[in-house]
């Protein structure tokens, strides 16, 4: 008998864990959607300049790498 208590221990705190990971996952999922919601996203600001990452800096003219020309080969 000794056996069958052990296993139900250990049942239980298998599904205790589970349920506490449920809520955690849902927590989580609550607080992103509450992101999204008021614009806050973390995702879309740069951390050192705080500024929107939308993609590459445009190069300025002086910034342009010189065009080589390779001579045609006959």
């Amino acid at each position: 008998m000794g056996m069958r208590s052990g296993t139900t221990f250990k049942k239980r705190q298998k599904e205790l864990a589970r349920m506490e990971k449920q809520r955690d996952k849902a927590a989580r999922r609550v607080q992103r959607k509450a992101e999204k919601l008021s614009g806050d996203s973390p995702s879309t600001l740069s951390d050192d300049l705080g500024e929107p990452l939308d993609g590459p800096a445009p190069l300025e003219a002086g910034d342009l790498p010189e065009v080589v020309r390779m001579p045609a080969v006959e």
